[in-house]
């Protein structure tokens, strides 16, 4: 069976990697703009399916098609990613000495001798920074490694110093949560 990542995201390609199967990726190439009238969970449900949705259609035979989107929500603010520095600074700046939750939905298409199943859910996560400087937020966007993360940070890399703690899955958190897709796909895999 082919597994398939409908994504780019280096830190998804990580986690897929702790499973040792053969996968291959895919990146969706669809607008991630919200659509009026969604709640977050719904928004980013949407555009985990819709993503997995577009691999799916563009690939054939007996499959594993694995779409994700994560999302950082804070007092009914949404959290993507960064447009430019200043755009994380200020993101960082909301964020810092409190806590915010990430939504990470998951999409998983599987076509199997002519069958269709869909998977599709989400996990919650609360995480929660610590109070930060001026130069420290600098400093981490400065690595050009905020522009590409949901909420500018990264939570397994030199940024976890600035974590104080987190409630839910780590995996979650990173962008793909693990225990959820383990649970959708290990009768293909084991």
């Amino acid at each position: 069976m082919r597994i398939i990542l409908a994504s780019q995201s280096p830190r998804r390609r990580e986690l897929m990697d702790l499973l040792q199967i053969k996968y291959e990726v895919i990146p969706s190439e669809v607008d991630e703009t919200f659509e009026e009238g969604l709640s977050i969970a719904e928004q980013s449900k949407r555009l985990a399916y819709i993503k997995a949705k577009e691999v799916f259609n563009k690939t054939s035979g007996d499959r594993i098609v694995i779409g994700s989107d994560s999302m950082i929500v804070k007092d009914k603010l949404t959290y993507g990613k960064p447009k430019d520095k200043e755009d994380a600074i200020r993101i960082l700046n909301e964020l810092k000495g409190s806590s915010h939750k990430v939504i990470t939905s998951l999409c998983i298409m599987i076509q199997e001798k002519g069958k269709f199943k869909q998977y599709l859910n989400y996990d919650l996560a609360e995480v929660y920074l610590k109070d930060m400087t001026q130069s420290e937020i600098k400093k981490w966007v400065d690595t050009g490694k905020a522009l590409d993360k949901a909420g500018g940070y990264a939570i397994q890399s030199e940024f976890c110093v600035f974590i104080d703690k987190i409630e839910g899955n780590y995996t979650t958190v990173v962008g793909l949560p693990m225990h959820k897709l383990y649970d959708a796909i290990k009768s293909y895999i084991i």
